[in-house]
């Protein structure tokens, strides 16, 4: 049976909301494909709103792998804001795709993407605008299977009441395989309901299904073992890892926004992982080993891509871009390929130790000079140590002159507050190397216009990192060593009117570590600040600390936990982590190893270049690093536009 659109019930609303454009769907390369003609329906979620999720390329990705296939469609939701909300709660209309308008709840699989857990409140606002229970136990045959994945599905057990099933790595086999298995279950009748259907999915070692696994708790509130409870189902879940990107050359056909988005601009992953081995990012340690895409494959899909969505930007993706073997073949092939044709390219992330002026050179070709942004992280070379950021301050003067001396005006510079071991005179240091880059920068220019700007981050512990022992700074420490460095940039009469001072206050980062390092227990506090009307929590003007510490303290008053347990609170080695069960490849005994080096301040090289460290990556799961050169070009070498 066709399922109807509710747009005639949704059409009148939005002249009553803001950016009604957003809700309205029919993007360029969008697609919208017969109900009744496929047997397996996904609806695609990332939980914020449009303008940041449209832009997505993990959700991008599975939106185009599934809807090649002849037997499934994939469409798209969003989190709505808090005016349609209303209107769409007092009217009756359900949540929605917003590719064909169809309600959520009539899809097999809902799979909600996860870049960052502040987004866990408004998952429960889909769900209920779905007329989907909250609650995966309460769920019938008649509801959709909820999957998380993303970043912050490396640890599903805050929202494992929530959520069917989590699936943790790459998506683009999972989903394929994921889709088999409801095909083959729908073909045969659907023996034994959902209850079968999550079986098969956790009995094939790549899905996690919360319900299947219970944890006992000891009396002083740690967990003290997580078990299966179904015969079949195993002990660990392993993450999925897709190797020879040339292989998954996606998005091949990019959308493109019609409402205003946080990318205006057609990306190309041209990596993906990292073994740099910095032990606060979380994204580095999950996504190993290093597997390149080839220089044919950047170029191939960087001209079909700008052929199907008429972007004037290319933005070349991956944890630290510069990073790629052939970055300077691939940027100036480029350059060259797309010069005249007012195309520009960017690296969004760039190592001071990985970037040159040569490489800057060929991306403002096109005529664009941005701001230069680089992520020094730690303050004083101390600090930068127990991080394995190995960057010293020279080699910031030394990059940033050059910089300001071949005509760039503006430098960023991107640190964390209330790293491990971090004192007060780690964080005063950053306001030095500020001015001491402000000063270099007018020796090479000659000029006194140029700007530094210090934007700083509190430091959140994530889980399968190394730091996932370490206690996190508490919110009150944090102001008050971020007030002393504001104090220590103004003060500084020759220097500080041309440094910039960004900075977010300690409160959002608790809830964060609450979230990232939380367990079960944890999902009570969420569903708490929801009902009392947590809402994009991601959004600072929609974000209320009070409103998470009264609920998690009403949350948890049985418990013997607190927020304090979950954040400021380090870790033994004999603790079992909510997460263990979880395999991402990383071996436990390496993590803790690197751990005692940080606390050791001993750096650790990068594995592409030396001999494995035996993280436990590669022979785990499997894969393998995957790096060039491989001494090819950009075939063919036609100058776009000519």
């Amino acid at each position: 049976m066709p399922v109807e659109s509710v747009f005639p019930a949704l059409e009148p609303l939005l002249a009553q909301v803001s950016k009604p454009i957003q809700y309205v769907g029919g993007e360029l390369n969008s697609t919208v494909k017969d109900w009744d003609a496929v047997a397996v329906r996904w609806a695609l979620m990332y939980p914020d709103a449009y303008e940041v999720g449209v832009p997505n390329q993990g959700t991008m990705i599975l939106y185009e792998v599934i809807n090649e296939r002849d037997d499934a469609l994939a469409e798209r939701t969003y989190s709505v804001w808090p005016d349609l909300e209303a209107l769409m709660r007092t009217h009756g209309v359900p949540q929605f795709t917003v590719d064909a308008h169809r309600p959520v709840a009539a899809f097999d699989v809902l799979g909600v993407s996860f870049s960052t857990e502040l987004g866990y409140t408004n998952l429960l606002t889909a769900l209920d605008l779905a007329g989907v229970p909250l609650h995966a136990a309460e769920r019938t045959d008649e509801h959709p299977i909820v999957l998380a994945g993303g970043h912050a599905a490396f640890n599903p057990e805050p929202i494992s009441m929530f959520i069917d099933a989590a699936v943790i790595g790459d998506g683009e086999e999972a989903v394929l395989a994921i889709t088999d298995v409801i095909r083959d279950f729908k073909a045969e009748g659907s023996p034994g309901g959902r209850e079968e259907l999550l079986l098969r999915l956790a009995r094939s070692g790549g899905v996690y299904v919360p319900a299947f696994y219970d944890v006992d708790y000891l009396p002083d509130g740690r967990i003290k073992r997580v078990a299966p409870n179904r015969p079949g189902v195993p002990w660990r879940v392993s993450k999925h890892t897709v190797m020879d990107l040339d292989q998954w050359p996606y998005p091949k056909q990019p959308l493109v926004p019609l409402a205003e988005s946080v990318h205006e601009r057609m990306s190309v992953e041209i990596f993906r992982g990292c073994t740099r081995g910095c032990r606060f990012c979380q994204a580095g340690m999950i996504t190993r080993p290093v597997r390149e895409r080839s220089i044919q494959g950047i170029g191939q899909m960087v001209e079909k891509g700008l052929a199907a969505t008429g972007f004037e930007e290319v933005g070349l993706l991956s944890l630290s871009s510069a990073d790629h073997s052939e970055i300077a073949d691939v940027t100036k092939q480029l350059a060259d390929r797309y010069e005249g044709t007012n195309t520009g390219l960017s690296l969004p992330s760039t190592r001071v130790d990985a970037f040159n002026i040569d490489l800057a050179n060929e991306l403002s070709r096109g005529g664009r000079r941005s701001g230069l942004t680089f992520a020094p992280e730690g303050g004083s070379a101390r600090l930068r140590r127990v991080i394995n950021k190995m960057v010293s301050e020279d080699d910031l003067i030394r990059t940033v002159a050059a910089a300001y001396a071949n005509g760039w005006r503006q430098v960023k510079l991107y640190f964390m507050c209330g790293l491990p071991t971090e004192t007060d005179d780690d964080v005063l240091q950053i306001a030095d190397m500020a001015a001491n880059v402000i000063k270099a920068g007018r020796e090479a220019s000659g000029q006194r216009d140029i700007r530094c700007t210090v934007s700083i981050g509190g430091f959140v512990p994530k889980p399968h990192t190394p730091f996932q022992w370490a206690a996190q700074l508490d919110a009150e420490t944090t102001d008050s060593r971020l007030a002393k460095l504001r104090d220590a940039v103004r003060a500084n009469k020759q220097y500080g009117r041309s440094i910039g001072f960004r900075y977010h206050d300690g409160k959002p980062g608790i809830v964060e570590g609450l979230l990232s390092r939380g367990d079960r227990r944890v999902g009570r506090v969420i569903e708490a600040v929801w009902r009392d009307g947590g809402r994009f929590d991601g959004w600072s003007e929609h974000f209320s600390y009070d409103r998470w510490m009264a609920s998690a303290e009403a949350a948890l008053a049985d418990e013997p936990v607190d927020v304090a347990w979950y954040t400021t609170r380090e870790r033994e080695f004999s603790e079992v982590l909510p997460w263990d069960h979880l395999d991402s490849g990383l071996d436990k005994d390496w993590l803790w190893e690197d751990w005692q080096d940080a606390l050791s301040e001993v750096e650790v090289d990068d594995c592409r270049w030396t001999p494995c460290f035996d993280c436990g990556v590669c022979p785990q799961l499997g894969t393998e690093i995957q790096i060039g050169p491989t001494g090819k070009t950009m075939l063919p070498l036609t100058v776009a536009g000519r």
